[in-house]
């Protein structure tokens, strides 16, 4: 289980390269230097499984946090190829985005009204709640589950999408800048993801 992990919080164009390596070197790298040490493990015994905490400041985005998301993206790009790479072996990998309050998160700003009704929501949510997802991705039980990310938020749990062509478009003879704008940009508009954060796409009070 690869859980350890450290906020630097800052607006990208404030933020130094210290605070992005930092969040890379603990979160990122950190997951890949465990998973590389176990994989040698797993591969002689014939099974394993690995659960990988990714976030929805990833897949979904957060202010303030471009160096926190991208390790946290790359963390699940990093399970889905220990999943394909090692479903030989009866290896499996998973990512889970866990909704808790802990050390880690208890810095979040919390400068005004609306700021703080978000973290008092946020300390009701403990990772007790979350516990039973990880036992249950690490054991026998699922046995057919890997390569997927999960959400855990008090008492729902969620399989989250993963990146899929979701529109196509073709032209005889390929595509120039402008007949991208012409056909393109019109045909996509209505398909375009929104620049959301996560409180808008989980909108209602935890359950």
């Amino acid at each position: 289980m690869n859980n350890a992990g450290i906020l630097r919080d800052g607006i990208f164009h404030k933020m130094s390269h210290a605070d992005f390596e930092a969040v890379l070197d603990v979160h990122l790298r950190g997951s890949f230097n465990t998973s590389r040490a176990a994989a040698t493990l797993f591969r002689e015994q014939g099974s394993g499984a690995f659960v990988h905490f990714t976030s929805t400041s990833g897949l979904i985005g957060n202010v303030g946090q471009a160096n926190y998301a991208a390790a946290k993206m790359g963390i699940v790009g990093l399970s889905r190829g220990i999943a394909i790479d090692m479903a030989r072996f009866g290896v499996r990998s998973n990512c889970l985005a866990p909704f808790a309050w802990s050390r880690m998160i208890g810095s979040i700003p919390t400068g005004d009204e609306e700021q703080k009704a978000r973290v008092d929501k946020l300390k009701s949510l403990t990772p007790a709640k979350v516990a039973p997802l990880v036992v249950y991705l690490a054991s026998d039980s699922a046995a057919e589950v890997t390569g997927q990310i999960f959400c855990m938020r008090g008492n729902e749990v969620f399989l989250m999408s993963q990146p899929r062509p979701i529109r196509q478009l073709h032209r005889d003879g390929g595509w120039t800048p402008r007949a991208l704008a012409d056909q393109m940009g019109p045909a996509f508009a209505n398909d375009l993801t929104p620049l959301e954060v996560s409180g808008d796409v989980f909108s209602w009070d935890p359950v």
